[in-house]
């Protein structure tokens, strides 16, 4: 099928930035959006022109390096999916496909749809850890947790940090990113003699990184690959009053 792409392209996050228009034409369905932009490169690069710029690591879901803004929508237009795992069978014979990268003053642009995202590590620096000495391995019966918290707490970690969540809050929020590293940790045993600290320690980081605050939409979940729910949001909440009472 026949593709046109309209790639933002800019030289650095001083240069001034424009999009620049492609036609793709032999796009299999069966490719991965990411192959398509390979093969769109391949073909930039046999004329001697600069290829596109962008992220991408272990193109399974899983390593959250991947992530642009298709079409007005993170990762594109499913849900549950990040930009490496959507297949251009989702898109028909002469669409017009807009490739953007994450816009948020936290994320500063480095080259076309490559920005940079050290503002979540530095937020996992401030506080999302567990500094005591839990020893090695322990059976997994040894520690008692309810079943409930359990889960709660597996399908927080699943949050890779992609960032779509910052793309799609028109505040350009990280709540919902902190919100999961939050909640993984407060509702296990090993993550609560530190609770407290880390609740203010890691909103106070997000904060100086010049993140916008929670507008209350939901647009961060429904755009998150990994469907985070926003009741985490609502227990960072709890957890930075708690703290901040104490």
């Amino acid at each position: 099928m026949k593709v046109t792409l309209k790639i933002w392209r800019q030289k650095d996050g001083n240069a001034q930035g424009s999009f620049g228009t492609y036609q793709m034409d032999d796009v299999s369905g069966d490719m991965s959006f990411f192959e398509m932009l390979d093969l769109l490169n391949e073909s930039l690069v046999m004329k001697n022109e600069e290829p596109v710029a962008f992220d991408h690591d272990c193109r399974e879901g899983i390593c959250g390096t991947c992530g642009v803004v298709i079409n007005g929508r993170a990762h594109g237009p499913l849900r549950g999916v990040t930009t490496c795992q959507l297949h251009m069978r989702s898109y028909k014979d002469g669409d017009t496909i807009v490739i953007e990268p994450w816009r948020a003053t936290a994320f500063p642009l480095i080259k076309d749809l490559i920005v940079d995202r050290r503002a979540f590590d530095n937020i996992m620096s401030a506080g999302g850890y567990v500094s005591i000495n839990a020893g090695g391995a322990q059976d997994a019966n040894a520690t008692p947790i309810p079943k409930a918290n359990a889960d709660e707490a597996m399908d927080a970690a699943s949050c890779i940090g992609c960032g779509a969540c910052v793309a799609s809050c028109k505040n350009s929020s990280a709540m919902l990113f902190l919100s999961a590293k939050v909640s993984q940790l407060a509702l296990l045993p090993q993550g609560k003699v530190e609770r407290k600290e880390r609740a203010l320690n890691m909103i106070a980081a997000m904060d100086e990184e010049n993140f916008g605050g929670c507008t209350n939409t939901g647009a961060c979940e429904v755009e998150c690959p990994k469907e985070i729910s926003l009741v985490h949001i609502a227990r960072l909440n709890r957890e930075y009053l708690r703290a901040s009472l104490a």
